[in-house]
């Protein structure tokens, strides 16, 4: 067999594996989107259709309508004020817990210090503790600090979290220490470092974990249950969950209100994808 043979043989067995590889990504694809498309058409139909029918993909132009967000938005209901709750939280929390969680695992990344090991040790095993376990003394510390029904009781707890100090810490094991070194040459501060030549190199990294804690804290709902108290001051999620209740349950507009809640996610996603993925393989300085 000549080298020509042979390179054509090989480019047709890479077009078939990329074709496999292409099919099976369609096929996830079709299994993930499936129920946000289920609840998307679901949105758009009267409550007992959906209480007749269930969740289904049957497209019934006589029976669909805006109703759901027409009641949704001007109706009795404080969706705009759960939106507006949730969407600072949102905010507050994601860039509170990245430069926090930045900081600590820069430290841990690139400084040396006493039982240094020991304390990452620490920030692993808190990883693997289960929120359930640590929610009766976490309340009873919010007790203790007065933040019951307040806003900063669901931020505060969080702001130092295990998973991103973790992923910032092998994230920055990954650029070389010499870019410290020559900045204390050139007369750089340590803060300055931090700021003018570490922080610009953790971009990607920035984006990939902001889709992360933005999409816990904007999904939040039992820590936020546990702490709230007043009706002005709930999150989106426990809002809508408000609208099921022993005298009537409004699946329609609770349908509606959780596909207008995913949009935020899915347009934040959208728009800083490129960098997402980058985040979440990069481990270097770029050459």
């Amino acid at each position: 067999m000549s080298k020509k043979q042979k390179e054509i043989k090989e480019k047709m067995k890479m077009n078939k594996t990329t074709i496999l590889l292409f099919l099976l990504f369609v096929v996830i694809a079709v299994i993930v989107l499936f129920p946000i498309f289920c609840i998307t058409l679901a949105a758009f139909k009267p409550s007992k259709d959906l209480l007749r029918f269930g969740l289904n993909v049957k497209i019934d132009p006589k029976v669909m309508s805006l109703n759901n967000f027409i009641f949704l938005f001007t109706g009795e209901n404080s969706y705009f004020m759960w939106f507006k709750n949730s969407l600072f939280i949102t905010f507050i929390q994601t860039a509170l817990t990245l430069i926090v969680s930045a900081i600590v695992g820069y430290g841990f990344a690139m400084y040396d210090f006493k039982y240094k090991n020991q304390f990452f040790m620490c920030v692993i095993l808190i990883m693997m503790i289960p929120m359930e376990i640590i929610m009766l003394p976490l309340y009873e510390q919010m007790i203790g600090m007065k933040l019951i029904d307040s806003i900063w009781g669901i931020i505060l707890p969080f702001v130092a979290a295990p998973a991103p100090i973790f992923f910032f810490r092998q994230y920055l094991g990954g650029i070389p220490k010499e870019l410290m070194e020559a900045g204390r040459i050139d007369g750089c501060t340590e803060y300055g470092i931090f700021g003018r030549i570490i922080l610009p190199l953790m971009a990607p990294s920035f984006a990939a974990m902001g889709i992360f804690v933005g999409m816990n804290s904007w999904n939040g709902f039992l820590w936020p249950l546990i702490v709230l108290r007043s009706q002005e001051k709930f999150t989106l999620p426990i809002g809508l969950a408000t609208l099921i209740t022993p005298y009537g349950n409004n699946y329609d507009v609770l349908i509606a209100g959780s596909v207008m809640a995913i949009l935020p996610i899915l347009i934040v996603f959208l728009f800083f994808q490129q960098y997402f993925i980058e985040g979440m393989t990069a481990g270097g300085v770029k050459g």
